[in-house]
């Protein structure tokens, strides 16, 4: 996968995020969190909290993306994220990034 791929998706991804933001009167003290994962761990976190912003990629592109909006926001990664690798990804079918608040539960 291309760069020009990647970062295409990324500014996509962030886009998305902002307009959410507004639309759903975020504060500045509202962060997204995000996850990479499978189908069945998507349709959990759409369940249990509102709103979610859930985009499938490339098993190529995903890790990448995932990489650049946390740096772009200026988000740690924890100690899982950091031991995350494309084999990871694949074997593991992580092929969507989900964000998400943890203030803003479903009810």
């Amino acid at each position: 996968m291309d760069e020009k791929t990647i970062e295409n998706q990324t500014r996509l991804y962030l886009y998305d995020l902002m307009n959410t933001a507004k639309e759903h009167g975020f504060k500045a003290d509202d962060v997204w969190e995000f996850s990479l994962v499978g189908d069945i761990e998507k349709l959990r976190l759409q369940k249990a909290y509102h709103p979610t912003i859930a985009t499938k990629m490339l098993p190529e592109a995903v890790l990448e993306v995932f990489h650049q909006i946390k740096s772009r926001l200026n988000q740690s990664f924890t100690k899982d994220e950091q031991s995350l690798d494309k084999r990871t990804v694949v074997t593991d079918n992580l092929n969507y990034l989900v964000a998400y608040n943890l203030k803003r539960p479903r009810t």
